[in-house]
């Protein structure tokens, strides 16, 4: 992966290339080119789909979820082993 620095300067000497080209690209290949030119700079990020954070977000709600209820029922079994073991006043 390439520090963010080197990213952006990669991706700013490609685009200046295809605006300072010899001769003008018709847009649709301009555009169909800085798409591939930012596909490349993307690839080469740490990157997930929007897809792919939203079914890890709730994967990780469940298991707060779960976490949260076995947190509440090793409380609930401290209280009750608290209460076993003191001794009788």
């Amino acid at each position: 992966m390439l520090p963010p620095k080197a990213l952006l300067d990669a991706l700013t000497t490609h685009a200046s290339r295809l605006f300072n080209g010899d001769a003008p690209l018709p847009r649709s290949e301009f555009e169909a080119q800085f798409k591939v030119l930012l596909q490349s700079a993307f690839s080469k990020l740490d990157l997930v789909s929007r897809d792919e954070f939203d079914s890890q977000m709730v994967v990780l709600a469940r298991t707060r979820a779960r976490l949260e209820a076995l947190e509440a029922k090793v409380s609930e079994m401290e209280a009750r082993n608290a209460d076993t073991t003191a001794p009788n006043e």
